[in-house]
């Protein structure tokens, strides 16, 4: 695939766009301190961030989906992160600015997360990001891995999916890239565990920080003034 500057931007949310580990890791050592255990190591948590609540339960708890108190533990998790979405959380370094402008010149972008548009969309809203279309996890009967979402997308922003590229930090993410047909770009930056293999994913181009990301986006002198800092 051809690595022009694309038409459309299609970001995944937590650990791609946003750096929502802080107010997870508060929420998931909540769990913990309920139950009477010490807190785990920031770093522990932030490897299982893409991997959504359950897996947080779990790694709090070592309670599989399968085990009767998964469910209340989730719940409790997911209640305490409800309470305080935007507390910690942040945009990357660099792509505040660069959304802005692609904004004010019109360049379409988008966000399409497996997050519950619960807390989805009060987070976008408390961050003051303003794109133009935001697919969330129950929007539609399916989510990433499969390319519905990212379809569903393109079609709100009246883009062809070939001129998108989709910018994840999750082998779903490319998965779900590959088959709605856009570009695969995956960033280093985001909630890799270790156990992942990274190097065998479906990858059409890879950024190591989110400054290169934005280096790379930032539309030229002819069409914008001013460059990222």
């Amino acid at each position: 695939m051809s690595h022009a500057r694309p038409t459309a931007l299609l970001f995944d949310l937590d650990g791609t766009l946003v750096d929502t580990a802080p107010d997870l890791a508060q929420a998931t050592n909540a769990l913990r301190t309920h139950h009477g255990l010490a807190p785990l190591p920031y770093e522990t948590i932030r490897a299982q961030v893409s991997n959504g609540g359950s897996a947080l339960v779990e790694l709090a708890l070592g309670l599989a989906p399968a085990h009767a108190d998964h469910g209340e533990a989730r719940r409790f998790l997911l209640e305490a992160y409800g309470r305080d979405v935007a507390v910690h959380s942040r945009v990357f370094p660099g792509l505040a600015p660069l959304l802005e402008v692609w904004t004010q010149t019109r360049r379409p972008w988008g966000i399409v997360t497996n997050k519950p548009r619960a807390y989805a969309a009060p987070l976008v809203e408390a961050l003051g990001l303003t794109q133009g279309v935001l697919v969330a996890a129950d929007d539609l009967p399916l989510k990433k891995p499969d390319p519905a979402p990212l379809l569903e997308a393109a079609r709100r922003l009246g883009v062809a999916p070939g001129d998108c590229w989709y910018i994840g930090d999750h082998l779903r993410d490319m998965q779900a890239a590959r088959a709605a047909g856009m570009h695969a770009i995956a960033v280093r930056y985001g909630y890799i565990g270790d156990e992942e293999a990274p190097d065998t994913w479906p990858v059409d181009r890879w950024f190591e920080t989110p400054e290169s990301l934005t280096q790379a986006l930032w539309p030229g002198e002819d069409e914008t003034v001013g460059r990222p800092g």
